[in-house]
């Protein structure tokens, strides 16, 4: 069941659903906005058009865009030069939260983080002073 929210666009109650983050009027006008987008992308000169392009040409807000990019609305497959933001640097990417290059550097920092901590171990267990006491038996 979904919860009593305000809309963030109109900040009309409503009730808020896995499917639906917005009231219905505004729901319906991104719908729209899908409609624009959507013609406007299926004109063949206009499928490879860059998203500072689409925005340009539908004056739809490039969040909007976004969005149905993210939920998956708009296939980037049949569109190559359209994507969305890596959330680290910010480069286009096609799929993911992160490009392939900032997905390796955080891999490298774990890597290293990984180094860092059993190198302290190690420390830890040679700074642990050990006294041997010998028991003579001889009298």
């Amino acid at each position: 069941m979904g919860e009593l929210s305000n809309c963030p666009k109109c900040n009309t109650l409503f009730v808020k659903t896995q499917f639906r983050s917005v009231c219905d009027a505004c729901f319906k006008e991104e719908e729209k906005a899908y409609e624009t987008v959507y013609k406007f992308l299926r004109k063949r000169e206009n499928r490879k058009a860059l998203l500072h392009e689409v925005v340009e040409g539908t004056g739809v807000d490039e969040d909007l865009i976004l969005k149905f990019i993210r939920n998956g609305r708009i296939q980037l497959s049949n569109f190559p030069n359209l994507g969305y933001p890596c959330e680290k640097c910010g480069k286009s990417i096609k799929e993911g939260r992160i490009c392939n290059s900032c997905t390796s550097d955080i891999n490298e920092q774990l890597h290293q983080l990984d180094e860092v901590e059993k190198i302290s171990e190690r420390n830890k267990s040679s700074n642990i002073q050990t006294t041997y006491y010998s028991q003579s038996t001889k009298k």
